[in-house]
């Protein structure tokens, strides 16, 4: 393998799992290393410096929230939470402790690829100078410097609550925003559980963007979590 290929670790305790990502992601370029324990996985995270965790919640050892908590004391390292169905609330919890992204099991290694170039691409960008910060995802453009939004060309009128809400959601785009993440960047902490408000903006700015606001193609519903900006490669 090329001493370039993107680096990911795996930390699932299920060993068949891990034989299928291993696998599919070797196929496509990325060196993998594997961890059957929390314990193990932090440990790994920070010795073999990967470019991306990919982590199962439900581990022998120790709560999948708790690696992340762990890792996010000292590392932005993409994380992206495999989930079984009933886990909602956990999926909750991981995003809003610093998750990436998420996958409900069961799932394709399609899937996931995108997701994790997708990961990867937002992790690089906020490497980047804010010079450089310019979202292009289809007809959008949202110039964060000039604070400038377009759709195929035309310019968009959007109010300052508007505008910052689009702002966090490009800033993160092809992540999962979960509610409260939003409503605390948008509105600040006191307005973290008012997700009436949010709901009502996003209405809103979906009616400006969008083509038909029933189906957007950019700003899409997280269901029972958040919502996600769309990027030109999802």
């Amino acid at each position: 393998m090329s001493k370039t290929d993107p680096v990911i670790i795996i930390v699932e305790d299920e060993l068949a799992i891990r034989k299928f990502l291993r696998t599919g992601l070797r196929c496509e370029g990325f060196t993998v290393y594997e961890a059957d324990t929390g314990k193990r996985g932090i440990i790994d995270a920070g010795t073999r410096k990967p470019d991306l965790l990919i982590l199962d919640l439900g581990l022998p050892d120790m709560d999948g929230v708790e690696v992340i908590k762990a890792i996010r004391k000292w590392s932005t390292l993409p994380i992206i939470v495999l989930s079984a169905r009933s886990q909602e609330q956990q999926k909750i919890d991981a995003l809003d402790l610093g998750a990436d992204d998420y996958l409900t099991k069961p799932f394709g290694i399609g899937e996931l690829v995108a997701r994790i170039r997708v990961a990867l691409r937002h992790a690089n960008r906020k490497e980047q100078s804010l010079s450089n910060d310019v979202l292009v995802t289809g007809g959008l453009k949202v110039d964060l410097n000039k604070r400038l939004v377009s759709v195929d060309g035309r310019e968009i009128s959007l109010t300052p609550i508007q505008y910052r809400l689009l702002a966090v959601l490009a800033k993160n785009a092809g992540k999962v925003m979960t509610h409260r993440q939003i409503l605390k960047e948008v509105w600040g902490h006191p307005y973290q559980d008012n997700v009436h408000y949010l709901r009502m903006y996003m209405s809103q700015l979906r009616y400006k963007l969008e083509i038909d606001p029933t189906q957007p193609q950019y700003l899409v519903t997280e269901s029972g979590l958040g919502y996600r900006l769309k990027t030109k490669d999802e």
